[in-house]
């Protein structure tokens, strides 16, 4: 599937805006960036360490090859701090919500990161995060617009399926409660919430209209109701 193009801010007249929509890169997983991220998983998981940059230990050709981390950095129990500086990622998976001990959050300048997966709010110790905001869907300088929701299979099995194989009905697990549930009977939503030091907005794939109803209240200034995003949502105004 061919990627269409995506807005990282809003246009001087509001009345300009188009429609944005979620990058849909698939991961070459044979790639050697690929493979080379992954060992330095593996290699970060067995000597526990507390800093994990894959990026710095890769070639730059290589890191230009990852638009995704594997699920595997759902090992990573000790890593505190987690550098993503400068990378080409548009997605983080949602096991990262597993890096129990993470603190520290450093994907500056990773300017085709838009959005997280609502499961980063599980690392309890995450404390200091250093984000592009400005690339950020719902951003309180630009208010970019947010991708409309629910996405079409095909892109759901892409930001969520890090092993990218494509299948009529991928199968998810719930941002909120954690239990599997399947297209087309996921409910997504937005949530713009204070993580750290920013406030990130943040893609739910829930398993029921219960777990949205549950879900924490949305950070002041922001939409104050989990949404569908799209152009017809009312955002609060810019702020310089």
């Amino acid at each position: 599937m061919m990627e269409k193009p995506t807005c990282t801010c809003l246009p001087e007249d509001d009345n300009e805006q188009e429609e944005v929509f979620f990058h849909t890169e698939i991961q070459d997983t044979n790639c050697d960036g690929w493979k080379r991220l992954s060992d330095l998983v593996d290699e970060a998981t067995h000597d526990e360490r507390e800093e994990f940059a894959p990026f710095a230990g890769m070639k730059r050709e290589e890191a230009a090859q990852i638009v995704t981390l594997p699920s595997s950095i759902g090992k990573l129990q000790a890593v505190k701090r987690l550098v993503l500086y400068g990378s080409y990622l548009v997605r983080i998976p949602p096991e990262i919500g597993e890096m129990t001990c993470l603190e520290e959050f450093t994907p500056y300048t990773s300017w085709r990161l838009h959005w997280l997966p609502y499961e980063i709010t599980r690392c309890a110790n995450l404390k200091t995060s250093t984000v592009s905001t400005r690339k950020l869907y719902g951003n309180f300088k630009y208010r970019p617009p947010f991708p409309v929701l629910p996405v079409p299979a095909e892109v759901l099995t892409a930001i969520t399926d890090t092993n990218l194989r494509l299948r009529p009905d991928p199968v998810v697990h719930c941002s909120h409660c954690g239990r599997p549930c399947m297209e087309p009977l996921i409910h997504q939503v937005w949530i713009s919430l204070l993580v750290a030091t920013d406030v990130l907005p943040l893609l739910v794939n829930a398993c029921s209209p219960e777990c949205v109803s549950v879900l924490p209240t949305p950070e002041r200034n922001y939409v104050q109701v989990p949404h569908t995003g799209g152009l017809t949502l009312k955002q609060p105004a810019a702020r310089w």
